[in-house]
Order: structure tokens, then C-alpha cells, then sequence
């Protein structure tokens, strides 16, 4: 829940949110009328009124939204369809060096210290430690269930637009370059939803900005030739944990050879967004879903699961705010 007093929900909602409301409105030229259904959402948010009483998924799913409607991302009108967190992405994609191919293991680890990308939480934590750690380790068993028997499709539902987007399309190169997989599903969102949440527009900005790298050109080619599909299904965009997902979203992956979830959010929503005890099994708490499933993930929020208790007390004993820092990070497979 979101109201418990000095919880990490509690943050997020009264001062983190806050500060995206700002930073949205400073990066536009908005008219008065979205200025002021800006002010409106931000007076709402700094009380806290109407948000604080409902579960964290929830109030951050209808926070984003509610942005968006101010803006008038939905329209119809002159700002309909305009990237509210563009100027931001912008910036970042930007920033970004040529990329060099990666393989095996450089590639994985790009993919998973990517997470630590999110310009939502950055917004929070410039100050994170800079020392990250792994508190889960499935990496090895992750890269031996690719490379045997290799082939098929492998599904990944991406986070982040900028370095993490990159990051996880080296990835998706390694994979196919190596015949780990034959074909690429890449989940991304609809439309913006949370700050970094990267859209088919983010992927295109990405691919021409690496354009004239070698894995920029095999990944066009890809694009192309359908051995990377894109998928943007409206329920990646909803405030609801993975259980409830429809049925055609759960075919396509009971259809892959393995989906990977990247990130903190999608995390909580394999997961279920609740305070399970960190000893809690990962295999039991994704077994719902059809297929294998894999997560890589940096920790940014309460929501972990699948540790060694020896490991958990040494967390809490070393450093207090492991679960949100960002400092560490876990790769979890479920293969049955």
C-alpha cells in the first residue's frame, strides 16, 4: 500500500511524483489550459489526497495517466500523441555512444545493469551507489538454456527507453547473431506510461541513432525481415499485475521459447506487487504464467523474492535500503 508513513510508496507518490509533474511541465511550451490541468494534478499529488489510500501499483498506474490526459496526449488536439517525457528521452539517446556488438555474458550483463537507466528514478536517486551487486545469479543457467537447444522465439518484454532500450536490443542481436533464438518478439508499450517506458517511436529513434554500428544494421535488417517483431499490447499499459493478463497476451508467451521481463516494474507485476517475504520462491510465484520465464532486474523497490535467507540478513544488516537503491540487482530463470 501506499500510506504507510515513511514507506517507499509513501516517497514515491508525495515527492517523486511531484517532481515529474514539474519537470513535464518545464520541458514543454504548454498552453495556460494544460498548464493549469497541470497545477491541478500537482496540487492533487503534493496532498496526496485521493492517492496515498490505494495500493502502489494502482496509484502509480492512475498518477501516469492522469499526466498524460493533462497534457492531452489522448486528444484530440495540437499536443495529441506528444511524448510528454521526449526532451528527457532526447537528451539521453543523444548522450549515447556507438555501440559495439556483444556476446554471451558482456551482452547479458549489458541488458541487466541497463535497468539502472530509468530516468524516473534518477529523478530520485542521482546519488546511488555506484558499487552495484547481484543478489540473485541465474545468469549462467539463463545462457546455457539459450545456447541448448538454441532456435525458436524468445520473447522480451522491455522497460526503459535510452541506454536501457539499447542495452537490451545488444541483447536481442546476440541472440539472434548466435542462433540462441530464430525469431524476436519485443514487447514495448502502446503509448508513454511511466517516465522511461520505451514505445515503437523510442525503438525507432534508438535503431537511427545507431544506425551506421554493425549490430544498429543487423538489427534494422531484422526489423525488416521478421526476425524481430514488435508488439505494443494495450495491457502493458495497464496498472495490473501479470496475473490478470488476457488471453492473447498469455498465448504469445506460452508460444515463446522463453520470456524475458526487464526491470522494476515489470518485476512487480511477474511477481504480484505485494510484500512477500524475500525467502519467498520465485518458481512458485511465477508459475501461473505459460512458458519459461526469466527477469532481469535492478532493485528499486520493496518487491524482491527468491533469495537464500544467510544473504537477506547480511542485506539488511550491511545496507538498510538494499531493496530500493538501485545499488543491486538479480537475474531469476523459471524454466518449469
Amino acid at each position: 500500500m501506499s500510506n504507510v508513513p515513511g514507506s517507499f510508496p509513501e516517497s514515491v507518490l508525495l515527492h517523486r511524483h511531484p517532481a515529474i509533474v514539474r519537470q513535464v511541465r518545464d520541458a514543454h511550451p504548454y498552453p495556460p489550459a494544460v498548464r493549469v490541468a497541470l497545477q491541478r494534478l500537482l496540487d492533487e499529488v503534493t496532498a496526496g489526497v485521493g492517492w496515498v489510500d490505494l495500493p502502489f501499483l494502482s496509484a502509480e498506474g492512475r498518477f501516469y495517466r492522469r499526466l498524460l490526459d493533462a497534457v492531452g496526449f489522448f486528444g484530440p488536439g495540437p499536443w495529441q500523441g506528444i511524448d510528454p517525457f521526449g526532451p528527457q528521452k532526447a537528451r539521453e539517446l543523444d548522450a549515447l555512444p556507438a555501440p559495439v556488438a556483444l556476446a554471451g555474458m558482456a551482452a547479458l550483463d549489458a541488458a541487466l545493469w541497463g535497468n539502472r537507466a530509468d530516468l524516473g528514478f534518477r529523478l530520485q536517486r542521482a546519488d546511488a551507489p555506484s558499487h552495484p551487486d547481484l543478489v540473485a545469479d541465474d545468469r549462467a543457467a539463463l545462457l546455457r538454456f539459450l545456447e541448448d537447444p538454441g532456435g525458436g522465439t524468445v520473447a522480451v518484454v522491455a522497460d526503459n527507453a535510452g541506454a536501457e532500450l539499447l542495452a537490451d536490443l545488444l541483447l536481442v542481436d546476440h541472440l539472434l547473431v548466435s542462433g540462441a533464438a530464430e525469431r524476436i518478439e519485443l514487447h514495448l508499450k502502446a503509448h508513454p506510461t511511466f517516465v522511461s517506458d520505451a514505445t515503437t517511436a523510442d525503438l525507432a529513434a534508438t535503431l537511427a541513432h545507431v544506425s551506421q554500428s554493425v549490430p544498429g544494421r543487423r538489427l534494422w535488417a531484422a526489423l525488416t525481415d521478421g526476425r524481430l517483431a514488435v508488439e505494443a499490447h494495450p495491457f502493458f499499459t495497464e496498472g495490473l499485475p501479470f496475473h490478470d493478463a488476457p488471453p492473447d497476451l498469455r498465448a504469445r508467451f506460452a508460444g515463446a521459447r522463453l520470456t524475458i521481463f526487464k526491470g522494476d516494474l515489470n518485476y512487480r507485476r511477474l511477481v504480484g506487487d505485494l510484500h512477500w517475504p524475500p525467502t519467498e520462491s520465485f518458481q512458485r510465484l511465477t508459475a501461473y504464467l505459460p512458458g519459461p520465464v526469466a527477469a532481469l532486474r535492478t532493485l528499486k523497490s520493496d518487491v524482491v523474492v527468491g533469495l537464500a535467507e544467510p544473504r537477506v540478513a547480511e542485506l539488511d544488516a550491511a545496507d538498510p535500503g538494499w531493496r530500493t537503491s538501485g545499488r543491486y540487482a538479480l537475474v531469476q530463470l523459471r524454466i518449469l
